[in-house]
């Protein structure tokens, strides 16, 4: 029983320390952070890179980065923690400048 005991811890500790801790929004860069706001107001990520003049590639690799740093995999909690941190907020809408840029038309969203 007690190896077990000692697997199970020595794995436990293996885990702790490979692991990078969530939801760490100072670590964000600027661009990350704009990422981040973009899709927590409902822009794909196309519209992201329209909008902040820069390729698909590009603005895919700060939604992954910024994924990677808040330590989750699914939208819908980067839109959360976007609001926790600030990022952006429950009022929050694109600006006109960012709808005329994002190039989709009058569609109820935003």
């Amino acid at each position: 029983m007690r190896f077990y005991a000692n697997v199970v811890n020595s794995r436990l500790q293996y885990c702790i320390q490979e692991s990078t801790p969530p939801y760490m929004a100072t670590d964000l860069t600027n661009r990350e952070r704009e990422v981040v706001r973009l899709i927590s107001l409902g822009c794909s990520t196309a519209e992201a890179a329209k909008i902040l003049g820069v390729s698909t590639p590009t603005a895919d690799t700060h939604r992954t980065n910024a994924m990677r740093k808040l330590g989750v995999r699914k939208v819908a909690l980067v839109t959360r923690l976007a609001i926790k941190h600030r990022i952006s907020s429950m009022k929050d809408t694109l600006t006109t400048a960012e709808k005329r840029k994002r190039g989709r038309k009058k569609d109820g969203w935003n």
